[in-house]
């Protein structure tokens, strides 16, 4: 799963990865977001759109809001399939831009966080699906979810699944609102997927997100850091 992140890579940067041309938010430096939270995500809509949704799926059909916390990540495996993601998936796509992600290793007798990120440091863009909501007085929600894989060989020791982080051959298939070809959108993401990242194990002091500062991702001293080059 992937259930904390880190975006701190400034708007004017990202642009020299994608052409974003339509920018209705900025990117706040956050250095431990959880679920929940409003996080910026790139999305088409008469153009390459750069705006805010919140953390956590709310599908059109859902009769309220609680539905989002059991829906902030979604299998690549079934996403095209399960009810709440299958719309979403041949139609709402999005790519969240993230500087690196957490998982958590299980020990003896507690859970220690690594941080992932690009072995160069490079911005990531996570893949992801968003819906708009209506409440009963008609106000839009918008939210969404970021889609999970099995782990690369590089972080499976750390955690079984990792978030779906698309090289840049697939940002424009995978935002294309009109391309909705399900086997296609699958080799897609099986092709152009980042699979290498550098990791190191991280302070517990994430485990709460009140803790949101650059010291989120320091490795800890003691820490051997694990590094692969990217293909």
């Amino acid at each position: 799963m992937c259930g904390r992140f880190v975006q701190h890579t400034p708007v004017a940067e990202l642009l020299h990865y994608l052409a974003i041309e339509q920018i209705d938010c900025d990117i706040q430096r956050n250095f431990n977001i959880a679920p929940g939270q409003l996080i910026p995500a790139i999305v088409y809509q008469d153009g390459m759109r750069l705006r805010l949704f919140h953390w956590g799926l709310v599908p059109f059909w859902a009769k309220d809001k609680t539905i989002a916390k059991r829906l902030i990540n979604a299998r690549v495996e079934t996403a095209a399939e399960k009810p709440s993601f299958r719309n979403a998936f041949k139609t709402r796509r999005c790519l969240i831009p993230a500087d690196g992600f957490y998982e958590w290793q299980k020990q003896a007798n507690f859970k220690q966080p690594w941080y992932i990120c690009h072995v160069s440091g490079e911005p990531l863009f996570l893949a992801g699906l968003w819906e708009t909501w209506k409440s009963s007085d008609n106000q839009e929600f918008y939210s969404c979810t970021i889609l999970t894989t099995a782990a690369s060989e590089s972080i499976s020791a750390i955690h079984s699944r990792m978030p779906v982080i698309l090289n840049s051959e697939a940002h424009h298939a995978w935002l294309d609102p009109t391309y909705h070809d399900i086997p296609g959108l699958k080799t897609l993401i099986d092709n152009h997927h980042i699979r290498e990242f550098q990791s190191f194990p991280v302070a517990r002091r994430i485990n709460s997100p009140r803790n949101n500062d650059p010291n989120c991702i320091q490795p800890l001293k003691s820490s051997n850091a694990h590094h692969s080059k990217n293909d």
